[in-house]
């Protein structure tokens, strides 16, 4: 029993010294780790003070360096170097110091700061399973941020400011459950914000100023943790993002948000620093900011605000610093605001208020200006106005189509999502859509002088422009009958842009016209590109027989007008559809590419029903639509007929009776074929191309709807016409009766 007991406290003494050599082994493996890190870095010998490498853990905190360890083990690592440290040598590895760092496996803070580090930051930083605080600020660290980030579970914190991170922000952040705080300010970081961000939901800090972000920020509203959204300098907008009423600091300022404010921005009482200075906000300021509970920074100022402040507002009285500048407000500056407090900063120079001790303009200016953002002084310019839609003709310049037609439900149009890969392709070439101002309209126009009016319709003139830059535009001047801000356009607008395709006529911008009192829109402006050769009729009709198109060209119209009408059926969600196209509808350009003018979205009818729920209210415009294409089918089919016949069809029966004559002349022969088609073109047009033609148009016009082909089928067989006569007037394959021997294409006449 003695000798048992013996043996078992050798064991324990055994296990002991083993124990302490192995922490000791350990202490000393991070004391060279620390050193290799001060070697990297080309520090000064801060990090190796002591004697030997056991008392790194007693080094004392001070700007530079603090260690902290627990258990003899380095779980926090402060670095901070100079504000303006140069980059590291050329021979410095990002990935050679990021591979001695993970050799201090229980880091859970680690802060690199202003130390000159450069490169990618590689993943393998992701092997600091136990990482809850990173922070690289004021670096030069370049590239995508690394997804390897994602399999830190731990990270509370990740800070990022002032690098050279590129690139968008994916999806895996969303993966970081516990990240409280995301800064990545002041880098190079582009593209829209990703929808996950909504998810983050421990998030109370989310940092991306001065970056080149764009487009609408994603709903916060859900983060209700969320206390700081820094969005400064990038290309935000146009709508005022959703967000929770828990913010404290809340920070928009230079981008391009042009919206006006929503109302529950009143409603966030612990709201201390408020800054959307430098965008193009409009409507009336809301008074209300200047009194939310907690608010002690407000800069409104570089924008379109209008509206008359009175002595008598309120404000909060803990505010510090106001900036109302460079605005379109009238009246007279709250009594609150005026205060001799050496404490309070007030600035509101350059806006039209009555008073005399900062730089102000005359009232008049404020109108004047607010006409370019669309505000008119008075209601008196009101006058009748009708349906206001988009199905108006652009006609080379001739102003045709007046019938209102059906429209979509506001929540389609808000809701809508758009084919990205379309868009692009269908793009090509346009300037990108933007706002204009009346001044620049009426330059354009001369003010709206006589001689460039080109035509008026029920809803409203039309006039050709020449801006600037030279080019010309078509100016469509649509009255509004009945009152509401720009906000309630907003959602129209924002599609309407969408809707930019090679073969359609599009839309470059718009301007607002609103009252000064309420800011309600009267009238809107939409600006379109300008189609110079007229319309696809007077290039086929008998009575132009000095310009007609060939047959390729006629070939190469009706491909472009079924792209145009398949873009508008599978380019955005809901489709547009039941356009009501007429061969007068499809205009051509300079390059006598085909553009479809007419297409039936509504912006506003003037029946709209507006009724109240739950205190919000709702407007229904329109009918909703059938989402059939089976019209657009047919009157595509209609189009083609004119094309293949060569002069104008002004009633069905005629249509009946040609389509009839066409289906006779598909089933004999080559003569037949061309005694039906228009004489300038049938000694040009190969048999094949000319049959494929007429058995599309055939079946377009069948009389049931869903006998009729698709769009996809009525493409494929269009490019098959155009191929067999390219390959013929090229003189490929021939054979002696002049056809193509074995065209690379098959017909695909299946409909």
């Amino acid at each position: 029993m003695a000798r048992v007991s013996l043996r078992l406290m050798h064991l324990v003494l055994v296990i002991t010294l083993f124990s302490v050599s192995h922490a000791e082994n350990n202490s000393s493996s991070q004391g060279q780790t620390l050193l290799r890190i001060q070697q990297l870095l080309n520090l000064p010998a801060v990090l190796s003070r002591s004697n030997n490498y056991t008392d790194f853990c007693n080094i004392e905190p001070s700007l530079s360096l603090t260690v902290i360890c627990y258990e003899e083990k380095i779980t926090q690592l402060h670095i901070i170097g100079e504000n303006t440290a140069p980059l590291l040598p050329r021979n410095f590895s990002m990935d050679s110091f990021v591979t001695t760092l993970v050799k201090l496996p229980s880091l859970k803070v680690l802060t690199l700061v202003s130390l000159g580090l450069w490169g990618p930051l590689p993943g393998k930083i992701s092997r600091l399973s136990a990482l809850e605080i990173l922070n690289v600020t004021s670096n030069f660290l370049y590239g995508v941020i690394p997804q390897e980030l994602s399999s830190l579970s731990s990270l509370q914190t990740l800070i990022l400011d002032e690098n050279m991170f590129s690139g968008p922000l994916q999806d895996w952040l969303s993966s970081l459950s516990v990240l409280a705080v995301f800064s990545a300010k002041k880098n190079l970081l582009n593209a829209s914000l990703p929808n996950s961000l909504s998810g983050l939901e421990s998030l109370r800090v989310l940092g991306l100023s001065h970056n080149h972000f764009f487009g609408e920020v994603p709903d916060l509203s859900g983060l209700t943790n969320l206390q700081v959204l820094e969005l400064e300098d990038n290309a935000f907008g146009p709508q005022f993002p959703k967000l929770g009423k828990k913010l404290v600091t809340l920070v928009l300022s230079n981008n391009k948000f042009r919206s006006g404010i929503p109302a529950e921005v009143s409603s966030y009482y612990q709201l201390e620093r408020l800054d959307i200075s430098f965008n193009m906000f409009v409507g009336p300021f809301p008074p209300s900011l200047l009194s939310l509970p907690s608010i002690t920074y407000l800069n409104v100022s570089r924008n379109k605000f209008t509206g008359m402040l009175f002595e008598n507002l309120s404000c909060n009285t803990e505010l510090q610093s106001v900036d109302l500048s460079s605005n379109l407000l009238s009246g007279s500056l709250p009594t609150c605001l005026l205060s001799d407090s050496k404490d309070r900063v007030v600035r509101y120079a350059r806006n039209c208020l009555a008073t005399g001790n900062q730089n102000q303009h005359p009232l008049p200016f404020c109108r004047n200006e607010a006409l370019a953002v669309g505000i008119i002084p008075d209601r008196r310019k009101q006058k009748k106005a009708s349906k206001a839609v988009l199905a108006l003709g652009i006609i080379g310049g001739v102003f045709r189509r007046e019938n209102a037609s059906t429209g979509y439900a506001s929540k389609l149009l808000s809701d809508a999502r758009y084919i990205s890969q379309t868009m692009k392709l269908g793009a090509l070439g346009l300037p990108n859509y933007r706002t204009f101002s009346l001044d620049e309209l009426e330059e354009a126009t001369n003010n709206f002088d006589t001689s460039t009016f080109m035509g008026e319709g029920s809803h409203g003139q039309m006039y050709r422009g020449q801006l600037k830059d030279g080019s010309f535009v078509a100016i469509i001047c649509l009255k509004m009958k009945t009152s509401h801000s720009t906000q309630n356009f907003m959602h129209h607008i924002d599609l309407i842009l969408k809707l930019r395709h090679r073969h359609l006529v599009s839309a470059l911008g718009h301007c607002f016209e609103c009252y000064l009192d309420d800011s309600s829109v009267s009238r809107i402006f939409l600006v379109f590109e300008y189609v110079p050769n007229g319309t696809l009729r007077s290039w086929i009709s008998e009575g132009h027989p000095r310009r007609s198109l060939t047959w390729t060209q006629r070939i190469s119209a009706a491909i472009g007008i079924a792209n145009g009408i398949q873009f508008l059926h599978t380019g955005i969600i809901p489709g547009v559809y039941s356009n009501k196209l007429k061969i007068t509808d499809i205009l051509l350009d300079q390059n006598l590419v085909a553009k479809i003018c007419c297409y039936n979205l509504s912006l506003l009818e003037e029946n709209i029903e507006q009724f109240s729920a739950g205190g919000s209210t709702s407007f229904h415009v329109g009918p909703r639509m059938k989402h059939d294409d089976g019209t657009d089918v047919h009157d595509f089919g209609v189009i083609l007929l004119e094309m293949i016949k060569g002069r104008s069809i002004k009633s069905k029966t005629q249509v009946e009776v040609l389509k009839d004559q066409l289906q006779v002349a598909i089933a004999t022969d080559d003569v037949a074929r061309r005694s039906m088609v228009d004489p300038r073109v049938k000694q040009t047009c190969l048999d094949q191309s000319l049959k494929t033609m007429m058995e599309i148009c055939v079946r377009c016009l069948r009389e049931v709807p869903a006998d009729r082909p698709s769009f996809d089928d009525v493409l494929w067989n269009l490019q098959y016409a155009a191929q067999v006569q390219d390959a013929w007037q090229q003189g490929e394959s021939l054979s002696s009766e002049g056809s193509p021997v074995s065209p690379s294409k098959p017909p695909r006449l299946t409909f």
